[in-house]
């Protein structure tokens, strides 16, 4: 018998973004929660689920029995440095790091390349360099979602083969985000807002340059949700 899984708000944000039939590499899996959910939900043909820690490949493990599932492979290791040659994933899904190790994951392991569709991101921070990097590797922007747990607005990115031109501006807020302009996106907005407000007024006038900088920005920020 099967135990069915819930999921958090963010898990599930990422769920959505993952093409029915897929064959995924769940890079820094934690405990396989949302490989095992995908599974469950006849979502993906099968699941690769990796991640650098023992402890969490252990749980992950575990779940993965308690679940009863057989299509989601657990494996210790870096990064896609799991992978074989007889591995035929097509997507590859990344959460809950930097931007600069998901970077330097993607870069470091770029002849899988080949082989990948889709890259599905969920960054902790920094989704400008996330949005430039990728797009540079030969892949444009599908979709963006936003979603709000524990007061925190989590980012999600999925990014497809092919080449499309973006500007500064859609790199740093993302394309699909401001066509859509929902109450996440600005309420995320105010919130940077408020946040800059807060380090102007703490930076003694030794400081101006960047003072002058925090305004300028603000000023960009709130052009966006008028």
């Amino acid at each position: 018998m099967q135990h069915k899984l819930n999921i958090s708000k963010r898990l599930l944000a990422i769920a959505r973004m993952v093409d029915k039939s897929s064959s995924i590499i769940d890079v820094g899996c934690d405990h396989a929660l949302l490989d095992i959910y995908l599974s469950q939900n006849k979502q993906i043909k099968n699941a690769i689920a990796s991640d650098i820690k023992e402890g969490a490949i252990n749980q992950a493990k575990k779940n993965v029995l308690i679940s009863n599932v057989n299509n989601v492979d657990v494996r210790l290791g870096d990064g896609l440095n799991v992978l074989n040659e007889a591995d035929l994933v097509d997507t590859i899904v990344i959460s809950g790091m930097g931007s600069q190790k998901i970077i330097s994951i993607l870069k470091e392991n770029n002849t899988w390349l080949k082989k990948i569709n889709t890259i599905i991101i969920q960054s902790n921070k920094d989704n400008y360099n996330i949005r430039k990097a990728i797009t540079s590797m030969g892949y444009y922007i599908k979709d963006e979602s936003l979603v709000e747990e524990r007061q925190i607005i989590y980012v999600i990115i999925k990014f497809e083969k092919g080449k499309l031109k973006y500007s500064n501006k859609q790199l740093r807020y993302g394309p699909v985000l401001l066509k859509r302009k929902d109450d996440l996106f600005i309420k995320m907005i105010k919130a940077q807002v408020s946040k800059n407000d807060v380090i102007i007024k703490k930076l003694p006038f030794s400081k101006l340059f960047l003072k002058v900088s925090l305004k300028i920005k603000n000023f960009n920020l709130k052009k966006e949700i008028r």
